[in-house]
C-alpha cells in the first residue's frame, strides 16, 4: 500500500511541476505598485513564511518590514482561497553612519527569520549589514479605562480632588497590531552580515558575515561567540569569503556554511567533537559524519574560463527537512548534496545554462554577481518528503525542478497574467536563430527584471516570489 500511495502522490505532483494537467500553478495575488520608475527603497530584498505559513514577511531596501496575514476563506467569495493581506508594517532599520570608519550603513533588510510561535505574539529576527533586531509582533484589541490618577484623555488629575478609588476595566477597541523591538544585537560584525539562522534549540541563532560566523543567545545582546573565523593574518592572502550559513534543522550543534570558491563546510560545535582542520579556527569534525566534512565538486579543467570562480560562488544553502540533504545555488545551477557524500552532488539542475555564452556581457553589467536564493517544497507527510525545488532567474522567470523525474518548468511572474485563478503558462527561452511562437529569445531577456528571493509555504502548495518591488503569490489549481 505504501509504495502504491507514494507512486500516486508522485504522479499527481510531479506531472504538475512539469506542466501537466493534473497539477498546475495559478495566479493568486500581487502586492506592490505598478509604477515603471521603481524607487530603490521599495525593492524587496527578502521573503520569508513563518513556521505555520499563516504569516508572510517581506523586507525591502528602505529598511521596512511588511507582514501579510493569511485570511480565512470567505463564504461570500468562495472563489478566493484565503488571501494574504497586510497585517503589520514597520520600520525595522534606519540608515546610519560609522564615523570611525567613515562608512555609511544602509538600512536595507538582508534577511528575515521567524522564531517558532510560543504564545499569542510572534517574533522575528531582521538584519541589515551590521545590526540584528528581534521584533515582537502582538495584537491589542482592548484598552484600560477608569484610571484613578488620569482622565480619559490622559491628563493627570488633581490628587486632592480624588474622593474615591476606581477599579480600571478593559474595554474593547479596534484591533491594533504593534511591532516593538525586544532585543538589538549590534557591534559584533566588522563586515556585512549575509545570513542569520535560528537554531533548532530555539534559544540561539547564527549570524554570518564575509569572514566570521557568530553564535548568539536570544536573551543576551552584549556578547556572542565567534565560532568560525577565516580572516588571514595578511588580508592579501585572502582567497575566499563566507557567502551563506544555516543551522541543521534537528541537531542544534551542527551548521553549514558556503564560500565564494564553491565549497560547503559542515561544522560541529560540540567540545567533544572539535578537531582543527587545515583551515585555521574551522571546526568541522562530527561523530555522526566523517571528519573534515568539506563538500566540493572537482572542476572540469576543459571548461575552465575567466568566469569559472565567479559563477561557482554559492549564493544560498538550505538543509532539507530531514537534515539528510542540503541544497546550494550558484550562478548557473542548483545542486543537491547528500551529507554522506562529499566529492560530488547527487543532483544538479541547470537554471539558465543559456546564459553561459553571455557571461562577458553579464560581467560588464555586474549581473554576474547577483545572488539568487533557492527553496524546497517543504510540504511533507509520513509518506512524502521533498518534491520540488524552486529558484529565480532573469526576465521575472522562476524555475521549478522535479526531483523524481528530473523534469523542469519555467514560469513567469507578470501582471499580464494576473487575473484571479489564471493558469501560468510555461515559458521557454530560445537560443537558436529560429524560435517558436511561445518562445522568447535569449537576446530579448530583461536582466533588470530578476527574481532573487522566493519562499514556499511550509504546509501548502503556495509560493511567494519577489520581483523588484512586487510580491507575487501563486497557488496550485487543484485546491
Amino acid at each position: 500500500v505504501m509504495p502504491a500511495l507514494f507512486s500516486f502522490y508522485c504522479f499527481v505532483f510531479f506531472t504538475g511541476v512539469a506542466g501537466g494537467n493534473d497539477f498546475q500553478w495559478c495566479f493568486s495575488q500581487v502586492k506592490g505598485a505598478i509604477d515603471e520608475d521603481v524607487a530603490e527603497a521599495d525593492i524587496i530584498s527578502t521573503v520569508e513564511f513563518n513556521y505555520s505559513g499563516e504569516l508572510l514577511a517581506t523586507g525591502d531596501k528602505g529598511g521596512r518590514v511588511v507582514i501579510f496575514q493569511h485570511e480565512q476563506e470567505s463564504k461570500n467569495r468562495p472563489h478566493l482561497r484565503g488571501e494574504y493581506n497586510v497585517y503589520s508594517t514597520f520600520q525595522s532599520h534606519e540608515p546610519e553612519f560609522d564615523y570611525l570608519k567613515s562608512l555609511e550603513i544602509e538600512e536595507k533588510i538582508n534577511k528575515i527569520r521567524w522564531l517558532p510561535q510560543q504564545n499569542a505574539a510572534h517574533f522575528l529576527l531582521s538584519t541589515n549589514d551590521k545590526t540584528i533586531k528581534l521584533w515582537k509582533i502582538s495584537e491589542r484589541d482592548k484598552r484600560a479605562e477608569g484610571y484613578n490618577l488620569k482622565d480619559e484623555d490622559g491628563r493627570l488629575r488633581d490628587p486632592f480632588r480624588i474622593t474615591s478609588l476606581r477599579v480600571p476595566v478593559l474595554m474593547p477597541m479596534d484591533l491594533m497590531v504593534e511591532a516593538s523591538p525586544r532585543r538589538i544585537f549590534a557591534n559584533a560584525h566588522t563586515y556585512h552580515i549575509n545570513s542569520i539562522s535560528v537554531n533548532s534549540d530555539h534559544e540561539t541563532y547564527l549570524s554570518a558575515d564575509d569572514l566570521r560566523i557568530n553564535l548568539w543567545h536570544l536573551e543576551i545582546t552584549d556578547r556572542s561567540f565567534n565560532i568560525v573565523d577565516i580572516k588571514p593574518a595578511n588580508m592579501e592572502e585572502l582567497t575566499e569569503v563566507i557567502t551563506a550559513a544555516e543551522c541543521h534543522p534537528h541537531q542544534c550543534n551542527v551548521f553549514v556554511y558556503s564560500s565564494s570558491k564553491g565549497t560547503i563546510r559542515l561544522c560541529d560545535m560540540r567540545a567533544a567533537a572539535l578537531s582543527k582542520c587545515k583551515e585555521k579556527n574551522i571546526f568541522i569534525i562530527n561523530i555522526y559524519y566523517p571528519p573534515h566534512q568539506v563538500f566540493e565538486e572537482p572542476e572540469d579543467p576543459s571548461s575552465r574560463s575567466f568566469f569559472s570562480e565567479i559563477i561557482s560562488s554559492i549564493s544560498d544553502v538550505k538543509f532539507s527537512h530531514s537534515g539528510r540533504y542540503m541544497m546550494t545555488r550558484d550562478y548557473l545551477s542548483v545542486k543537491v548534496w547528500d551529507l554522506n557524500m562529499e566529492n560530488r552532488p547527487v543532483e544538479t539542475y541547470q537554471v539558465h545554462e543559456y546564459l553561459r555564452s553571455k557571461l562577458c556581457s553579464l560581467y560588464e553589467n555586474d549581473c554576474i554577481f547577483d545572488k539568487f536564493e533557492c527553496c524546497w517544497n517543504e510540504w511533507h507527510s509520513q509518506v512524502l518528503y521533498l518534491f520540488a525545488i524552486m529558484t529565480g532567474s532573469y526576465n521575472n522567470f522562476f524555475r521549478m525542478f522535479d526531483r523524481n523525474t528530473r523534469r523542469d518548468i519555467t514560469l513567469e511572474a507578470s501582471r499580464e497574467s494576473s487575473k484571479p485563478r489564471a493558469t501560468l503558462k510555461p515559458r521557454k527561452v530560445s537560443t537558436g536563430g529560429k524560435r517558436k511562437k511561445d518562445e522568447i529569445s535569449v537576446d530579448s531577456l530583461d536582466f533588470n527584471k530578476k527574481i532573487l528571493h522566493t519562499a514556499w509555504h511550509p504546509k501548502d502548495n503556495v509560493i511567494a516570489v519577489a520581483a523588484t518591488n512586487n510580491l507575487y503569490i501563486f497557488q496550485d489549481k487543484i485546491n
